[in-house]
Order: C-alpha cells, then sequence, then structure tokens
C-alpha cells in the first residue's frame, strides 16, 4: 500500500510540476485493499485544448460515362460514412470492448484512466490503456497528421506528458462534438488491419458487405481488430486469424456481460467461423479494365491546372481527397474498340495496335485501346505506358502519322480556294526544285533536291484533290504541299491540334505532308473530328465532374468542353467529301464502309514502318495506329506474322482500316445515322460520286496506289526515344 500511494504522489507531483494539474487529485484507499477511487470528475481541473483535424485520406474513385466505376485510387483504403450507414450493432459492439462508459462519463473517464494509471505506476511500465473512445480517437488523429516517423513516433510514444496532452485534446473534442458524433469520426479513422482504414473499407476488406449490413459475428469481429490490428490482421494467416476469433469471442462475451446482447446471441455468434473474405480493392490503373483511358485520367488530373492550383495539390486531392471522378468513357465504344481489335491482333504479337475515339463536336474521349495488356510482364509482352496517348498522358513517342497527314495539305489547299477537281500533273518521282522551294515556318528553305520521292507503284498524270486523295499519291501532295505552302501545311495540322506525341515541336521539313512526325492516336481522331464537327475543334476531354469528399451530396465542379472554330465549315464539308470517297474509289475500297456515311484516311509510312487509319462519321471519328513498340524503324511491319495472318507487308488498309471499321460498326449500332453537310459546289466545284472525274485519274482509284511514303528521314529524330520503348516494350 505504501509503495502505490508513493507512486500516486509521484504521478500527482509531476503532473503539478508540468501545469497540468492545478487541484489535488484525491485517490484515499478503500476498505485496504488498495483500489483507489478518484472523487469526481471536476477535480481533474485540465483546461480543454482545440485539435487539429486534418481531412482524412479516402479513396478516389472514377466512372465512365454511364455511372459505373472504373478505377480507385488511395494512399489509405477508406470511406468516410454517416453514423446511420454503420450498422447499430457495430457500434454497439466497440463501444461495448472501447469504453462501454462512453455515452455516461465526461470528456474523461477519470475512473478508467486513474485505474489504468495506477497499475502502470505499480507496474513500472504501461500495462493498461485506459482510454476513452475519444482519447483513442486523438491519438489516432495526431497519428494521421503526423507527416514524419519522428511525428509519429511522438505520437505514440510511452509517456504520461503525451497522455495528459491528450487528455487536453479529448476534453477540446468532447467540446465541440456530441458523443455521436465522435463515435462516427472514430469508426471512420480507426485501423482495423488488412490494409483497411474505417469501418466502411473494413466491412468491405473482411466480408465485402457495407458498413450498414454488418451482422452481429462481424460486427464483434471488427470492434475486436481495433485492439491490435497488426497481430489480428488476418490476411497474415492462420495463426492471426486464430488471434482474431479469439478476440471476437472476447467482444461477444463483454457485449453479454454488459446486457447488450443475450447469452443465447452470444453463443450462436460465437459458433460461427471467422467469415473473412479477403475482398481486395482495386487501386490504381493497373486494376483497372480500362487501363489506358485510366492512366490519361490520371494524367490528366495531375497535369490540368483546372483540376488545382498547384501540382502537389492536385497529387494529394487525386490520392487521398476521395474524389468522385466521372468522365467520358462510353463502355459500348470501349467493348467495340477492345472487341476489334483483338480480333485482328494478339496480346503476345510483336506488333502494337492502338485505338481511340472522339466525340466530334466536344473532344469528349468515348474509348481507348490497345492490344497489349496493361503492366511490367515482359513474359506476357505487357507495356507500362499509355499506348494509345502522348508522352503528356503517359505514353512515348508514338508513331509516325504516316498519310493521314495528308489531309492537312488538302485542308490548306481548300483553304487557298482550290476546288476539288482541280489538281497537278505528276510523275513517279518527285524531287524538291530547290531548297527555296519549301520554306519552313521560322523562313528557313528546307527543300533537299537530291531527295526523291516516289510511289509504291508508277502512277503518273493528273491528279486532282479527289483523285490524288483518293490514291493517296505521294508525289501528288508533294507538289501540293508545295504549292500551298510548307509552313500553310503545319499551321493547319497545329489549328486542329496536331502535336508530335513526344511533346517536342513538329518536324517542318518538306515530307511533313507524308507523316513523318510521330503522332498518337488520341491526337490524330481529335484532329479528324473536328473536321467532323465541321471546323469546330474541341480540346481533348475525358473528366466532365468532379464531385469533393464529404459525407454530405459533396460540392461538385462541372467541366464543360473547350472549343473553338479551327476551320470554315465550308472548308471542313468539302474536306469531308473528299474523304468520303477513300472508301469507295481509293485506298480502303477492297475493305469497304461502314454502311452509313463516314470518311477517311489510311496512313502507311516509310518501309512499312507503321500504319493507320483515321476516319470518322459526324458522331463519331477514330484512329487506329499500328507499329512495333521495340523501334518502328528497326522492326518495320513486313514478312510478319499479326493475329496468327502473315503479311507480306502491312499498309493502312491492310490491320488498321479493318479494326476501325469493325470497332465504328459496332459502336454505333443502334445510333441513327447522321449524313454529312454538303458540299458547297458553288465554292469547291463537283458534283458528287455520280460524275465522272473532270480529267483522267489514271490509276489513282488503285487501293494503296501511292500510299507506302518514302518519306525524308530525319536525322535528328529518328528512332529517339525507341530504344527506351524496346526496354518497356
Amino acid at each position: 500500500m505504501p509503495t502505490r500511494l508513493s507512486n500516486v504522489a509521484r504521478l500527482t507531483v509531476a503532473a503539478v510540476s508540468a501545469g497540468l494539474l492545478t487541484a489535488a487529485i484525491t485517490l484515499p484507499a478503500v476498505g485496504g485493499t488498495g483500489s483507489l477511487v478518484v472523487s469526481a470528475t471536476e477535480e481533474l481541473n485540465l483546461k480543454p485544448m482545440a485539435l487539429v483535424e486534418p481531412p482524412l485520406s479516402q479513396t478516389s474513385t472514377v466512372y465512365d460515362a454511364r455511372g459505373n466505376v472504373i478505377a480507385r485510387f488511395y494512399d489509405q483504403n477508406r470511406e468516410i460514412v454517416r453514423l446511420d450507414q454503420i450498422a447499430e450493432v457495430m457500434r454497439t459492439a466497440v463501444v461495448a470492448i472501447e469504453d462501454d462508459r462512453f455515452y455516461e462519463h465526461g470528456a474523461i473517464d477519470v475512473e478508467g484512466t486513474v485505474r489504468a494509471l495506477v497499475k502502470n505506476l505499480s507496474s513500472d511500465r504501461l500495462s493498461q490503456g485506459g482510454s476513452s473512445i475519444t482519447q483513442q480517437y486523438v491519438k489516432q488523429v495526431l497519428l494521421n497528421a503526423a507527416d514524419t516517423e519522428q511525428d509519429k513516433n511522438k505520437a505514440l510514444e510511452a509517456s504520461y506528458a503525451r497522455k495528459l496532452k491528450e487528455l487536453r485534446y479529448a476534453m477540446g473534442v468532447e467540446k465541440k462534438y456530441g458523443k455521436d458524433e465522435i463515435l462516427r469520426r472514430y469508426l471512420n479513422i480507426a485501423y482495423f488491419g488488412a490494409g483497411a482504414n474505417g469501418v466502411q473499407a473494413a466491412a468491405r476488406r473482411f466480408f465485402g458487405v457495407p458498413a450498414s449490413r454488418l451482422d452481429l459475428a462481424q460486427a464483434a469481429t471488427l470492434a475486436g481488430a481495433v485492439q491490435d490490428p497488426n497481430t489480428t490482421d488476418p490476411s497474415r494467416g492462420k495463426k492471426a486469424r486464430e488471434l482474431l476469433l479469439a478476440r471476437r469471442n472476447v467482444v461477444l462475451d463483454r457485449m453479454a456481460e454488459l446486457g447488450r446482447i443475450t447469452p443465447e446471441q452470444a453463443s450462436a455468434a460465437k459458433a460461427k467461423k471467422l467469415g473473412f473474405k479477403d475482398v481486395r480493392l482495386p487501386n490504381g490503373c493497373g486494376d483497372s479494365d480500362y487501363p489506358y483511358f485510366c492512366e490519361y485520367v490520371r494524367r490528366e488530373l495531375l497535369i490540368n491546372p483546372a483540376f488545382g492550383g498547384t501540382r502537389q495539390a492536385r497529387e494529394r486531392a487525386f490520392a487521398q481527397g476521395g474524389l468522385k471522378i466521372y468522365t467520358t468513357l462510353d463502355p459500348k465504344a470501349q467493348a467495340a474498340a477492345d472487341r476489334a481489335i483483338k480480333k485482328h491482333v494478339n496480346a503476345t504479337d510483336n506488333a502494337l495496335a492502338s485505338e481511340a475515339l472522339v466525340q466530334p463536336g466536344t473532344g469528349a474521349i468515348r474509348a481507348m485501346a490497345a492490344s497489349r495488356g496493361y503492366g511490367s510482364s515482359a513474359k506476357k509482352k505487357q507495356i507500362s505506358y499509355n499506348a494509345v496517348a502522348d508522352a503528356r498522358h503517359g505514353g512515348l513517342i508514338g508513331f509516325q502519322a504516316g498519310s493521314t497527314f495528308k489531309t492537312f495539305t488538302l485542308i490548306a489547299a481548300l483553304q487557298q480556294g482550290m476546288k476539288v477537281d482541280d489538281g497537278i500533273t505528276v510523275g513517279n518521282g518527285y524531287n524538291a526544285p530547290s531548297a527555296a522551294a519549301f520554306k519552313n515556318c521560322a523562313g528557313g528553305g528546307v527543300g533537299d533536291p537530291s531527295w526523291t520521292v516516289t510511289n509504291d507503284e508508277g502512277t503518273p498524270g493528273f491528279k486532282t484533290l479527289r483523285t490524288g486523295t483518293w490514291g493517296s499519291v505521294n508525289t501528288f501532295f508533294m507538289a501540293l504541299e508545295q504549292r500551298v505552302g510548307l509552313c500553310r501545311t503545319v499551321e493547319t495540322a497545329k489549328s486542329l491540334g496536331a502535336l508530335r506525341a513526344d511533346g517536342r515541336k513538329l518536324q517542318e521539313y518538306e515530307t511533313f505532308t507524308l507523316g513523318i512526325n510521330e503522332m498518337d492516336p488520341v491526337t490524330v481522331a481529335n484532329a479528324y473530328a473536328a473536321i467532323a464537327a465541321q471546323g469546330k475543334y474541341c480540346t481533348p476531354m475525358a473528366i466532365t465532374k468532379i464531385t469533393a469528399s464529404g459525407t454530405g451530396p459533396g460540392r461538385t465542379t462541372s467541366y464543360r468542353p473547350s472549343c473553338r472554330q479551327a476551320l470554315d465549315p465550308g472548308i471542313a464539308d468539302a474536306t469531308a467529301h473528299i474523304l468520303s470517297g477513300v472508301f469507295t474509289k481509293g485506298t480502303m475500297r477492297g475493305v469497304g464502309g461502314i454502311g452509313r456515311p463516314a470518311a477517311g484516311k489510311t496512313g502507311t509510312t516509310d518501309g512499312y514502318a507503321s500504319a493507320w487509319f483515321a476516319g470518322f462519321t459526324p458522331d463519331l471519328a477514330g484512329a487506329v495506329s499500328i507499329g512495333d513498340p521495340r523501334g518502328s524503324q528497326r522492326h518495320k511491319l513486313v514478312n510478319t506474322t499479326i493475329g496468327g495472318r502473315y503479311f507480306p507487308l502491312v499498309a493502312g488498309a491492310s490491320l488498321p482500316g479493318p479494326i476501325w471499321k469493325d470497332t465504328m460498326t459496332a459502336a454505333l449500332k443502334g445510333v441513327p445515322a447522321t449524313p454529312f453537310a454538303p458540299i458547297d459546289t458553288g465554292r469547291f466545284g463537283g458534283c458528287g460520286d455520280d460524275c465522272a472525274p473532270a480529267r483522267p485519274s489514271g490509276d489513282a482509284d488503285r487501293p494503296d496506289a501511292g500510299e507506302p511514303a518514302l518519306g525524308e528521314p530525319d536525322p535528328g529524330e529518328q528512332g529517339l526515344g525507341e530504344l527506351d520503348a524496346e526496354e518497356l516494350g
């Protein structure tokens, strides 16, 4: 007895010396048994201290355009819920085992606390906690707010100074909130083990149900887990599960002892198995069914100031803020793209096919698909970058866009007043007349008279804007670009959002029209979508609205398309008119159309390094690329097997065209066909597909007559980044 009293006296003196107690703690001995009681709570004259409560880390969720979950992101797996979203039996269980007098005592359970302090002092170690739920909440807040290991250790240190400070914080919390609100906050912050923070995440992780549907046995299990969540973490194996089961039964016995449940209910619950279902919550794009679109959304959130003032703030909000992110992804269009690519290209092929679908008039990205799986398995030939997007959105260098760039030269010619049947007589080869024949936008001459551009096969003769485009005649487009000006073609491409996939400046050489710049499917599809929208260019858009976290409805911010009129509508209509003939009289004639008005352009690069198709209807635009990510210039699409089929060479109509056709047919099924606006014949000439060409067209109607472009290699750029791609791919 003297030893215990001296210990208590020592605590009292220490507390008074620290200035934390201004009145003595009365601890009289009772009946000679050594038991100690405190006379009254008010004798602890502690001053309340305000607790800073930073927002809790929560899971951010990404949804498609129909409201389906497509991805989740979190630093801590947590979903904050209201008290009425937590089963009453769960609330009862945790109060029974952690603080059965929670609704009776004030800010501090003085009897329990002093009893624990006396026990700890008598044993010269901290053997008993005695903390109320409010105190435990305070400790969890301090722990969650700690940024460094030093701060975390300080929040957990076994010292009476820390304990008394927690008491002052607890008084502040109880002054600020009612008991129900404190319990709700505690259940949302507590760690239950198995990576589950908060009762909602724990209910789903342990049992696959929301916290509102927990039964007695499940509630007792979670209530038991909070005491030592690491030791009883059921994901760690059999021993931990046995410890958790034993702890559950302790909780059930305590609930029965307190009269919160009957002995029969306790026995029935104890007879049940643990029932741990180990339901893992997906985290990140690698766990998403739509990893490339997911990665685009993630990167867009991080790089776009519209979603937060600083990158650090955006990263924190995304990883911890519990955002609800609603996107433009159309599951029907996405499924169509996935099926089409899978039909034509195997995931284990060396060649990589990628496709993006964009809505004209909004820039909304409706689908992003690729033939390779997203991940780091070299055996499965997975890729860990975004094959469908540019470097800003997780991609690499992309593939040279080939003859899809001829469309920009065509538009420039129409802008300068050429009619659809105006043309140029060309031969089998083209050489720049002089270096000054092509000037970049800085005014420098870039023409190389020694470089000869040829067609795949001889197609000399007079080519019009229509027939030259339908046959994709290289020499015609070189001569046309010379006439309209290289810089004018470059500026036209830029006006439609053409940017290199690697983020560098567009390479302005005379073979610009032949597609020497590396591009990504999202950028190309979006450029063609602007033509479909009668010249209205919209920035690619993946996010429509974001709802901030909160226990209520939250704050929602909506995002509208960012658009501008890039082309005169009449120019866009004339371009669509010409490109629609690619399906009936040009390079896609062997593949055919999609049963509704459509327009597009094939693209094949020098030596078959890569192949493309970009096309559109008034309702949807898409671009497909295919190349070898090990390095398209070193591993060309010649004498190769793709999708189980041997190809002596791969051109735009060989694989990209059929993939686009299958995708668009399925994606637009059930959507009423929308016609293109008719061409202004008074301004551009032309009288429709039933009219004979104004001049002889030679062989231009034969598919792929001039498509494979012997584009000028850029010694400073060719192969840049391909070594990195090879390492990743």
